[in-house]
């Protein structure tokens, strides 16, 4: 099997399955690819599209062709010595529903379910209406209103023989104890006779072993003429009798039925951010951890798994300590596997957003981050700092919304007293136990550990710390002491002592110091509460809701990306370079992911902006002028807000197809309706004038009508024209921006991570829109031409020029792959007029070595080119100084000519004289 030197991420569903790829996996050989790396493979719920929604770990998602499915791609995968890695996910599952038999083993018999403590439930709740029972806020409406209008019958499962509550897609059991009052209700004497077996149950030692032929024996029965029809008439909630019985059933089972509106604030146990039907696992549990793992293992085992990236690695109770039990597990079964499957070393990845300054630990034992934090190092390279005061500017003129850093605190407090009020509330009530243990404490009222808690949250610059038994590593103290502070700003003197409580608390107070006992029990729950709250309250305000709300330029708001940093230079992008050598070589490099809020080409477009600051801002102003018919005035303020009406342009601008005409009626439709998927998601998650909660239908039908104006009315084609033409004027710069991030993502030390279909331009949206099916036909066609480097730059639109690119550097990737996996990062001088406008380093490795030359903020040079190609003319005196001499017999040019000379000097005219960027190559 090869080295892992490159991944191509793959979303399978049930309309892109396993064996739908199959066939693609010479193309991805031929790309250079040597590992496919696919979503969720485990069993998903019914059409999910992502596969994050696991009902059962224990088999591979039948939808997806199941085991067999899997098999045939890898043995596809072994025909080219191309490897697999797979996403997991352990940190939650789906709940709800009726597809999940864990979950439906929980309803059904609560605690005594063996699988009561695989999720994250707080049994014991300070609400005496939860006492012993799981909040399901599932409900369309409120409970007393849902039943009342029959919205929850009481039904049976012939296939299974149990009795359950459906709404909906929903199906809530009824515990086998309360059968027998059922069954009882019937006038047919064998239902009678079996019901006493059911209560019978209560004294049972084993009543889920002993409750299964029950089952049977009445599924038997009904089938055969049983009058069951009759018992459940007795529990019809529309009549005052059934509605009262119906009632006292519910409130004898392990739950508690709520509208959804109820999860926010009363919700008893953990979810994946705030989605409801998504339950968090306890995989601290040794009992949790092998069983939703089992499958896994045996996959690995077997040679058919050959890495794993982990989601949500901080969801977990105790990340750190599951990388390490997992590295060790894994390194167990890898002696066991196949002669043709065996690996020295399987790689691990978290999906890790890492904050301002901060690092992925090492004693994690991991191989790194899926790559968020390159994104980043990347856009921040290719943004002109000249344009963030203009820029910023208008936006704060335009909008009148306060700066990034102020919208974050703002949305924190808002996720925190809306969305994630209940988790919280739970993490209030925890620090609340820790106080009553200490009588120098046990004053300290609920309600100023509130407010200190929230204004700590509020500030946390990271998305989470990771305290443990002996405290708060030193890694992450910095991030802490700067939370406290700028919590001490928002609280008055008088909640400051409190502060002083939590920072005690919270790791500073390691709870191994304390006896075993209560004590350290509660402390202990309440730090690792405290971690899980912070990362899904920054996702949730900063990913889900700034990022839609703050807009001085859309290319520097994206997962993982530190907004309010708007540029960086050369030297950070070498040292950060330098560093992921040093420590996680192996490190992904994504500039695209299934998560991303626009495509990689897309904020390549838009960083162009970052050079034109002051042209666009009187652009914001002359479009604003031009669609003022298009404007709506509602009693809540003008649609689209300035704000909204702002994302918009730079949303159109970022994204318009290159071959996209203003006359075109059926592509500007089609892109219309594209840009409406993206807008009412962005005014949803904004949560300004309109959310997922409580949609504002007309503000949403006014945005949707100024796009529809905007793109498809005759009247409004000077607004139009105007758009398409700036979008024409950065469209070079932005493909030469796409051009050099394609190409540092596939030179730097790191493993490039490709997604699925971006070997061509990507001009996505957020998802659903970066989600959509690929063109493999077309793109395996075009690998196979070989098309010049003039026919590519010549139509450089159809992007057969970016695949050329990918294939050729991923080759040489993989003829040096030591070379750029271990070779030593060094940063080029670079001299001469255009010195600032080049980016440059070489890979120095045992014998071999290779030169890396891109542009960067170089749109002025292209000078009004129809191609990203600089006339070489206009790089002037520009030359990298090497520390080395080149022989022209040993280096040559992956894209160009005979380019080196004896000499110490390279200049930029000759090195890029016929591509956009070059790669050089020692030879023997």
């Amino acid at each position: 099997m090869k080295a892992l030197t490159a991944t191509q991420r793959l979303q399978f569903h049930s309309d892109f399955t396993l064996d739908d790829a199959v066939p693609l996996v010479p193309y991805f050989a031929q790309l250079g690819i040597s590992h496919l790396y696919a979503s969720p493979i485990l069993k998903a719920r019914a059409g999910s599209r992502h596969g994050y929604d696991v009902v059962d770990p224990t088999q591979v998602n039948p939808e997806l062709g199941g085991e067999a499915a899997l098999e045939r791609l890898v043995a596809a995968l072994r025909q080219h010595g191309m490897g697999l890695i797979v996403d997991t996910v352990s940190n939650h599952m789906a709940v709800g529903g009726a597809d999940n038999p864990w979950w439906q083993s929980l309803l059904t018999w609560g605690r005594r379910s063996p699988y009561a403590e695989f999720f994250d439930i707080q049994w014991h709740s300070s609400d005496p209406l939860l006492a012993g029972q799981l909040l399901l806020p599932f409900l369309g409406n409120d409970y007393g209103v849902a039943l009342k209008q029959g919205e929850l019958p009481l039904a049976f499962d012939a296939q299974q023989g149990v009795l359950q509550v459906e709404h909906y897609e929903h199906r809530f059991p009824i515990c086998p104890l309360d059968y027998g009052w059922i069954l009882a209700q019937s006038p047919d004497p064998r239902l009678q006779a079996l019901a006493a077996h059911f209560t019978a149950l209560r004294d049972s030692a084993e009543p889920l072993a002993d409750a299964s032929p029950l089952h049977a024996e009445l599924a038997r029965l009904v089938e055969e003429g049983a009058d069951l029809q009759s018992a459940l008439a007795a529990f019809d909630s529309r009549a005052e009798a059934g509605f009262k019985r119906l009632h006292l059933l519910l409130e004898r089972q392990t739950y508690r039925l709520a509208s959804w509106r109820t999860a926010a604030d009363d919700i008893n146990w953990r979810r994946f951010f705030d989605i409801n039907e998504l339950g968090g696992l306890r995989v601290e549990r040794a009992t949790v951890f092998e069983a939703t793992h089992a499958k896994l293992f045996e996959l690995i085992e077997r040679g058919l798994i050959d890495g794993l990236r982990i989601d949500h690695i901080d969801g977990l109770a105790d990340p750190r300590a599951y990388c390490r039990k997992l590295r060790r597990r894994i390194t167990g079964l890898l002696a066991k596997r196949p002669l043709q499957a065996a690996v020295e070393h399987f790689p691990i990845f978290v999906e890790k957003i890492l904050g301002p300054g901060e690092h992925l630990h090492r004693d994690w034992l991991t191989d790194g981050t899926t790559g968020y934090e390159f994104m980043n190092q990347v856009s921040l390279l290719q943004h002109d700092p000249c344009g963030e005061v203009p820029l910023t500017e208008a936006w704060a003129n335009i909008s009148e919304r306060p700066d990034f850093a102020e919208e974050i605190r703002l949305a924190r407090h808002l996720v925190l007293n809306a969305s994630l009020a209940g988790d919280c509330e739970s993490v209030a009530q925890a620090l609340l136990q820790v106080a009553r243990d200490d009588l120098m404490t046990r004053d300290l009222t609920l309600g100023a550990i509130r407010r200190a808690l929230q204004a700590l949250v509020a500030h946390y610059p990271v998305y989470r710390t990771y305290f443990n038994a002996c405290g708060r590593p030193a890694e992450d103290e910095a991030f802490f002491q700067q939370a406290l502070a700028n919590a001490r700003q928002d609280l008055g003197e008088a909640d400051w002592p409190l502060l002083e409580h939590l920072e005690r608390w919270l790791g500073g107070q390691p709870w191994r110091s304390l006896p075993p006992g209560r004590a350290r029990k509660h402390l202990r729950h309440a730090c690792v509460r405290f971690q899980q709250l912070t990362a899904p309250s920054a996702a949730k305000a900063v990913e889900d809701t700034a990022f839609y709300r703050s807009a001085r330029l859309l290319s520097r708001n994206d997962v993982g990306f530190e907004a309010e940093q708007f540029s960086a230079g050369p030297e950070h992008f070498h040292n950060e370079s330098q560093r992921r050598l040093r420590d996680f070589p192996d490190n992904l490099l994504a500039t695209a992911t299934h998560d991303h809020k626009r495509g990689e080409d897309t904020r390549a477009r838009l960083a162009v902006l970052s050079e034109r600051g002051a042209w666009l801002a009187s652009r914001f102003e002359h479009w604003r002028e031009l669609a003022a018919p298009l404007r709506a005035t509602l009693e809540d303020g003008p649609a689209p807000s300035p704000g909204d009406e702002l994302l918009l342009y730079q949303t159109l601008l970022g994204s318009w197809p290159l071959d996209l005409e203003t006359d075109d009626e059926a592509g500007l439709r089609q892109y219309a309706e594209r840009v409406r998927q993206w807008q009412q998601k962005a005014l949803r998650e904004a949560k300004l004038r309109s959310s997922w909660s409580a949609p504002n239908e007309a503000y949403e039908a006014a945005c949707a009508a100024m796009v529809d104006g905007l793109l498809l009315d005759p009247e409004n084609q000077q607004l139009r024209q105007s758009l398409a033409d700036a979008t024409q004027l950065i469209a070079c710069p932005g493909a030469l921006n796409g051009l050099v991030q394609t190409l540092l993502r596939m030179t730097v030390p790191g493993v490039p991570d490709l997604y699925q279909g971006n070997e061509y331009w990507d001009f996505s949206l957020v998802d659903p829109d970066n989600r959509r099916p690929v063109d493999y036909a077309c793109r395996r066609q075009t690998l196979d031409d070989g098309a010049s480097l003039a026919d590519l730059l010549r139509h450089w639109q159809d992007g057969r020029i970016k695949q050329t690119l990918v294939a050729r550097v991923l080759d040489c990737r993989l003829a040096h792959a030591e070379l750029f996996q271990r070779g030593a990062y060094l940063p080029l001088n670079v001299q001469g007029r255009h010195a600032d406008k080049v980016l440059a380093f070489a890979r120095l490795g045992e014998g071999q070595r290779a030169i890396v030359v891109a542009p960067r903020l170089a749109s002025g040079l292209l000078n009004g080119a129809a191609s990203p190609l600089i006339p070489a003319q206009n790089w002037d005196d520009t030359r990298l100084i090497l520390p080395f001499t080149l022989s022209p017999a040993t280096w040559n040019g992956l894209f160009g000519g005979a380019v080196v000379s004896p000499t110490r000097e390279l200049k930029l005219s000759a090195v890029l004289s016929e591509f956009p960027v070059n790669l050089l190559i020692e030879h023997a």
